[in-house]
């Protein structure tokens, strides 16, 4: 399916690995002139050589800045002004004790998973509106919805990440931008693949790893397996696609069935 993003430019925040890496690989394939951000230039001259080779004729860029500071954000804007489209995908977890979570975690995990977000939407949003086109994907989490015991902090700031997406897609209305959050479960991504490779060291196989985990910690999944980065990448590049047009303030699971609730 051509999603109509040739001569498009986006920016694509923490995303020289996992779901990001695979969004850059998404929207390049569909045509768009992508623009990869990581915190050191050599995770992104690295990410930027795998896009290359994944997708002949890839248009991309990277830069290297710090999103989950002002001051990287500010970087960010100055190497690339303007663009038709924003996935806020920059973000960190962990398993804590609530107890155990102290002040600097709750403000990490703000600065990291909301600000990034907020900041670049910010410096972005302007321009979108005067074209009167634009896209923006917040990449949240189903832990949005349905928080975990053992990441109440974590689960914050993707419910965050909903209500702001929500809240900026109602200061669009009657124009040609929108605004939408992304909500993956849980995935195979970097993280998740140190884990199974943990398992495998211990002699359990990828599959009674997986299986214990929905066992345990996902129960209510339909699909009873990690989703795979390109899977959630699907869903973002259809969100930031012309063909999208229709969808704006929109919660989208890509998270297997574990979320319940129907609306």
């Amino acid at each position: 399916m051509d999603l109509e993003l040739t001569g498009k430019t986006a920016l694509v925040s923490g995303s020289t690995a996992g779901i990001g890496l695979a969004i850059v690989k998404g929207l390049a394939r569909q045509g768009a002139t992508v623009w990869l951000n990581g915190r050191t230039q050599a995770r992104v001259d690295a990410a930027l050589a795998e896009v290359r080779k994944a997708v002949g004729g890839a248009k991309v860029g990277g830069i290297a800045a710090d999103a989950a500071t002002a001051e990287g954000c500010r970087a960010i804007a100055a190497a690339l002004p303007e663009a038709d489209v924003l996935v806020n995908n920059l973000g960190i977890y962990e398993r804590a004790v609530f107890e155990e979570i102290g002040d600097a975690d709750w403000q990490r995990f703000f600065d990291v998973n909301v600000m990034s977000g907020v900041r670049l939407t910010r410096h972005y949003l302007p321009a979108m509106r005067r074209r009167n086109w634009g896209r923006i994907v917040f990449v949240s989490s189903e832990s949005a919805t349905h928080i975990p015991p053992d990441m109440v902090h974590y689960g914050m700031s993707k419910t965050a990440q909903v209500a702001i997406a929500r809240g900026v897609a109602e200061t669009l209305v009657g124009t040609g931008v929108t605004v939408n959050s992304v909500l993956p479960g849980p995935t195979r991504a970097e993280t998740m693949e140190k884990r199974l490779a943990a398992a495998r060291a211990e002699g359990k196989s990828e599959a009674d790893f997986e299986r214990e985990f929905f066992d345990q910690r996902r129960p209510s999944s339909l699909i009873r397996r990690f989703t795979t980065t390109e899977e959630v990448a699907n869903m973002v590049c259809y969100v930031c696609s012309p063909a999208a047009s229709g969808t704006t303030g929109a919660a989208l699971r890509v998270e297997g069935g574990v979320v319940r609730a129907i609306f």
